[in-house]
């Protein structure tokens, strides 16, 4: 029996990855930003096209460390401070989310980016919300949204979204909503890669770029949250579903009062 037992336990030890827990919301419930690369600096002329994380990370060309605290980690309850209800949650599930770059305008960008080395979990997901004031710039000098997942094994970009405030609404999609100078995403948007054979045992980069816009003035910030094997169900409830809750029991109220008339 006890030569079974150690069998057993060698068995389970080699086993290794297959019995670990799954990768969970790259480490903002813990309350920091363990695990991730921040990075921010003034993009100044940079127009849009030649915007990359990489170059507000610390090894890039434009990184400058003074200008890190623009972005901070999001508790729940949070609300948007130029938006208001208007953006609905800041945190789509669990206690944190992260903002990239700060709310006010200025002319300068934020990255954050975490790397997951030999991934072999099912899926990966990940959700964000941005925010991109619309200033009449064209859409190669707006504020900038960027998220990128790539696949660092082929060198290939398995999940790219990138918009920009651009003038008339041409640098934004059917995701995004309108309030005077502000397109911005009402909804989480969630983004799922499914890890098939051909890329399971890969290397992967989520990198979030976020920019005011070129070369000073309106802002553009972004939330991220979810990025694990596993999507958590949205646990705050977005403004608009509270206020239509809220008009559902005032309605049942009333019904109630006409019934004892």
């Amino acid at each position: 029996m006890k030569k079974l037992s150690l069998a057993l336990a060698i068995a389970l030890m080699s086993t290794g990855s297959a019995f670990a827990s799954p990768f969970v919301n790259g480490g903002f419930e813990d309350g920091n930003t363990s695990g991730w690369t921040t990075g921010a600096g003034y993009r100044g002329n940079t127009l849009n096209a030649g915007m990359t994380p990489d170059l507000f990370l610390p090894s890039g060309a434009l990184y400058n460390a003074s200008y890190t605290n623009h972005s901070s980690l999001i508790s729940a309850g949070t609300v948007d401070p130029i938006l208001g209800g208007l953006l609905g949650s800041t945190v789509y599930n669990g206690n944190y989310s992260y903002r990239a770059e700060d709310t006010t305008s200025g002319g300068y960008a934020s990255v954050i980016s975490q790397k997951v080395t030999n991934y072999t979990d099912a899926n990966i997901f990940f959700a964000w919300k941005a925010v991109l004031e619309n200033g009449g710039h064209s859409d190669d000098e707006s504020a900038l949204m960027m998220i990128v997942l790539h696949d660092d094994t082929n060198n290939t970009d398995v999940i790219r979204r990138v918009y920009n405030a651009g003038d008339g609404g041409g640098g934004v999609d059917g995701r995004f909503s309108s309030s005077g100078d502000f397109f911005y995403t009402s909804q989480w948007q969630l983004e799922q890669l499914n890890i098939d054979a051909s890329l399971s045992g890969h290397d992967f980069t989520l990198s979030l770029l976020a920019a005011d816009c070129n070369p000073t003035a309106h802002t553009g910030y972004a939330y991220l949250d979810g990025f694990g094997a596993v999507l958590p169900p949205a646990d705050v409830p977005e403004p608009m579903s509270i206020a239509l809750f809220g008009l559902g029991l005032t309605g049942m109220a009333a019904v109630r009062r006409r019934k004892k008339k």
